[in-house]
Parts: C-alpha cells; structure tokens; sequence
C-alpha cells in the first residue's frame, strides 16, 4: 500500500522538485536592474559670454538628467569627486560622473576656430559587484553619447545658421564633441576570476562547515550519555572541535585560493581569520538546527546552497523584490560575501566591521541554543523518573 501512494505521488514530488529548483534559476535570468545608486557630481563654474548670459553646462547637463528619469538608475546629486570617491569607497554608488571646473568654458571653445573638448570623468567601483559596476558604466556611457548627439546637432545647427566654414580642428571635434576618461575604483586586478572570489569561495566553505557538523552530531549522538552534565559536556566538545575544524576550514581555503586557484588575496591572515570566523558561525548555525531537529534539518541547508550560489553574485538592486526582500536579506552567506568584498577590493583588514559583527552574534545565539539543547535529556529524564517510580 506505501508503495502505491508513492507510485501515485510521485508526479507531484516531481513537479515540486523542478518548482522548488527552477526558484534558484529565475534570479539569474535577464536581471534587470533597478535603482542602481550612481553619483554625479557638477563643479562646472559656468562661463560668461559677451553680450549673452552666462553659461553653466554642466547645470544644464544634470537637469537634462534629473528630468528624464530612468528605473534603472538612482541619481544621487554629490558636491565634490573627494565625497563622491568617499562614497564608492563605503559601497554607496556603484560608478560616479563627474563634470570638471572647465567644462562649460571649453564647451564655448567649440564655437571658435581653436576649440578644445569638454571631458567628464566616470569613475566605475568594480569591487562592489562586478556584474552591476560593468551595467553602471554602460549606462553612464549611454548618456555621455546622448551628450554627444546633442551637442553635435546644437553645433552644426549654430554653424548652418552663420553660413560659417570650419575649421580643421572644428571638424575633428564634432565627431566627438565630449571626451570622457573612465577609471576603475576598487578594483578587482586583471584577472577576471578574481570579480567572482568572495561568492567562488562560499560553496566550499558552506559544504565543509555542513560536512563538520554533520559528522560531529552523528559522533556526539552514538556516545552513551548518561546524565544533563555529560550532555552539556558533549556539547561543549562539540562547540570546541567545531573552533578547531573551522580554523583549518579557514586557513586551507585560503591557501587552496591563493596557492593553486590563483586568486589574488591582498591579506592572507585576515582572511584566513575572517573564512575561520564565518566557518566557526556556519558551523554553529548548521549544528543548532541538527541538535534541535536531527538529521531532518540537512535539507534546509542543501536549499539554502542552491537558493543562495545565484543570488550573492548578484547586486541587491538586480533582484526582483520578491528575491531582495524574502531570501536575499535572509541569508546569512551574503555577510561572508560582503566581508570579503571588505577585504579584497576596498582594503579593509580584519576588523569589527557590520559583516563580522552580525556573523558573531549567529554564531553566539546559536552556541546559546546548542547548549540549550543539553535541556532536553534533563528534560526527557524528568518525565521518565515517575513513570519508573510506579
């Protein structure tokens, strides 16, 4: 009889399994972004023409911006490059547009037979996410062409209008009338795989911390224990391997990725120590739930790897809401992408920083409930003790 409702339920387990593992690939297809934080800054002083008011392009400029809004970009007005700079380094914009001091007066310039280019500067933040910074400078290369195209046609038809020859030079500078440099902030060296290193190292590190705890419940629950003290003694044992394992977990990751993956690890010991930390929280994450539950809670974790390996290469503002606010801002791998981003594009060490901060307290709440745990032997022995008494 079991096995015929198994035949009959089959095709629905089926379809769940492709419903639950087709979840992990939507993120992933065609993100669109939305809201994306780019900083433009105006220190264009102006220019005074004679006989015509005075001229400030690059006013003109962030207006014209301001008011063809766009859902993929979220434009933040900033005073001066140095905030702007201060800024992608806090990972609050993923590129910059900058408008220098010069640029309306040699956008006058254009007009006269020696004229000389206006240039913006765009600056990219490659270490805040790879794939978001590349859409971020893509976008801000549209609108520098969009620049072009307008000032182009407001020259040529100034210079249709006076029956003027041009020059040589004038000539050259219509082609591209503005001038753009792009400089890459914070970032992630020439080699490519190195964009990708904080969400690359996630999986071995989440599998290992799975596997150790894993190994250590099952060790842990086939001893003969007696009493509340030799549980909570277990326990003890348990959180203690648990620190050992995860600074070997730590370590040899980190070598591994330095030594034969070839990534470039600006700051081996605080890395080390950082993998170690966030293996050390996993860990203990990961043995709560078995402590409480048993074996039935490796599940959850299996999930969380396939639900969480397509999200941490994405940026938050790439996400469906649904995707940003129900599973990205509850995974707790996303700190240990984000420390690691610390790390090795924006040349922080090791410190009390939010990623670190937040992977201590999992890790203490749930050293708090696997201690907690020790309860229930006391607990379970309580009740039998009258029903021996009888």
């Amino acid at each position: 009889m079991f096995k015929n409702k198994l035949v009959v339920l089959s095709p629905i387990i089926a379809l769940l399994v492709v419903f639950i593992f087709s979840l992990t690939l939507f993120p992933s297809v065609q993100p669109q972004p939305k809201n994306l934080p780019i900083a433009i800054v105006n220190e264009d002083e102006g220019v005074q023409i004679p006989n015509q008011p005075s001229m400030n392009m690059g006013k003109t400029i962030v207006n014209m911006i301001q008011e063809n809004p766009t859902t993929a970009v979220k434009w933040v007005i900033v005073k001066t490059t140095e905030d702007a700079q201060k800024g992608m380094d806090n990972q609050d914009y993923y590129a910059a547009l900058t408008i220098p001091k010069d640029f309306s007066a040699k956008q006058a310039s254009l007009r006269t037979p020696a004229p000389s280019s206006p240039e913006v500067q765009l600056f990219i933040n490659q270490g805040m996410n790879t794939a978001a910074s590349t859409m971020a400078g893509q976008l801000l290369n549209g609108v520098v062409d969009n620049m072009n195209n307008t000032v182009r046609q407001q020259l040529l038809d100034e210079f249709d209008k006076q029956g003027a020859a041009l020059t040589a030079k004038q000539a050259e500078s219509l082609v591209a009338p503005i001038t753009k440099t792009v400089t890459n902030v914070n970032e992630i060296g020439t080699n490519s795989a190195n964009g990708n290193a904080p969400v690359s190292l996630f999986q071995p590190l989440w599998m290992a911390s799975l596997a150790s705890a894993a190994i250590l419940f099952l060790v842990i629950r086939k001893l003969p224990i007696a009493d509340f003290k030799e549980n909570l003694a277990a326990k003890i044992v348990q959180i203690l391997m648990g620190a050992i394992l995860s600074l070997v977990i730590g370590f040899g990751l980190t070598w591994l990725a330095d030594s034969m993956l070839e990534l470039t690890i600006p700051q081996f010991a605080d890395t080390a120590l950082f993998l170690s930390i966030t293996s050390f929280s996993f860990y203990l994450m990961i043995l709560a739930v078995l402590s409480l539950v048993g074996f039935k809670g490796i599940p959850i974790f299996v999930l969380m790897l396939f639900f969480g390996a397509p999200l941490l290469a994405m940026a938050p503002e790439m996400m469906s809401s649904f995707y940003r606010d129900w599973i990205y801002s509850w995974l707790p791998m996303r700190f240990m992408v984000e420390g690691l981003r610390e790390l090795f594009y924006f040349g922080k060490g090791l410190t009390w920083s939010s990623p670190v901060t937040i992977l201590v307290w999992i890790g203490i709440v749930s050293g708090l409930v696997i201690l907690g745990t020790s309860l229930k032997m006391s607990s379970s022995q309580e009740q039998s003790q009258p029903h021996l008494n009888r």
